[in-house]
């Protein structure tokens, strides 16, 4: 089988659900690393044209779209499964999916997130308190119906992890590095339980911001001397 490559940004919470799901399936990968600033260059554009992370190069397979990714790789490595076999808690999972792309990343890790976080350590940028105060409404609904869905269950889907905590999970983590987490998860502790036995699963313990980009500069260390070679 070939090789998998990721190309990313370390710290993206996206190209992390695509790392957490090779790792729950126990894979062997590559990082290529993508410098932030360089998403919207020519080089780039032509892996993914709307200059977005992550990508995924499987042999001489290409696709682009988290989503898409997860998908693949659950169809194409089957065990463990993260898709359930039952119908409503797989459409649970979809729904999840979409809710984090739609109402938690838009409503949170672009705003709070990047404003937080991303910006001060990355682009050296002052957060925007507007722009994190108009976004926290949205970032409250959006947790709200997490905890909700989740209820007593273990995992966002039902007894089992499910390519749905794979994709919230990295964006939580995120979102629990600023000072709005508290706010925001107080009154959901099942949600917070449900974080802490995500973070200390193997998958995201190898994924974090620190082990991602050591892999990245070896990764980006060593292609001069291959090139040379």
């Amino acid at each position: 089988m070939s090789e998998y490559t990721v190309h990313l940004v370390p710290g993206s919470p996206f190209a992390r659900a695509v790392l957490a799901t090779l790792e729950e399936k126990n894979t062997l990968y590559k990082v290529a690393p993508v410098v932030p600033g360089t998403l919207r260059a020519p080089p780039h554009l032509r892996l993914h044209p709307f200059g977005r992370v992550p990508v995924l190069e499987h042999g001489d397979f290409r696709l682009y779209e988290t989503q898409a990714i997860l998908r693949y790789l659950d169809r194409i490595l089957p065990e463990p499964p993260l898709t359930p076999a039952d119908a409503r808690r797989a459409a649970r999972m979809d729904q999840v999916l979409n809710i984090n792309d739609w109402y938690l990343f838009t409503g949170a890790g672009a705003v709070i997130g990047f404003q937080r976080v991303v910006g001060p350590r990355l682009m050296g940028l002052t957060a925007d308190e507007n722009a994190i105060a108009a976004a926290v409404p949205k970032a409250r609904v959006a947790l709200d119906e997490l905890a909700h869905l989740l209820g007593t269950q273990p995992y966002l889907a039902g007894a089992s992890v499910t390519l749905a905590d794979l994709m919230v999970a990295p964006q939580l983590d995120f979102l629990q590095k600023t000072p709005e987490w508290e706010a925001l998860s107080a009154a959901h502790p099942n949600l917070r339980q449900w974080l802490a036995r995500m973070q200390a699963r193997p998958s995201l313990l190898a994924t974090t911001w620190e082990k991602v980009a050591a892999r990245a500069a070896a990764a980006g260390a060593a292609a001069p001397r291959a090139a040379a070679g």
